[in-house]
């Protein structure tokens, strides 16, 4: 009998860190955000294009003056 409830709880327990285990999260949320910031940056695309050529060119003209 007590080996069985001893067989029980420590089946319980590896159930419990299998559940409480989040080491495969951190990958899928990561996966998840590279997939978000990838999408904008295609959606986005013209506007970013424009915005760093606009900021390279302020500081050329501005580097000229040195």
């Amino acid at each position: 009998m007590n080996r069985l409830v001893l067989f029980i709880t420590q089946k319980m327990r590896n159930l419990k860190e299998k559940l409480n285990n989040n080491k495969g999260m951190s990958v899928i949320e990561l996966i998840l955000i590279l997939v978000v910031i990838i999408g904008l940056v295609i959606i986005f695309k013209t506007q970013l294009t424009n915005l760093v050529e606009s900021i390279f060119a302020k500081i050329t003209s501005e580097s000229a003056g040195i």
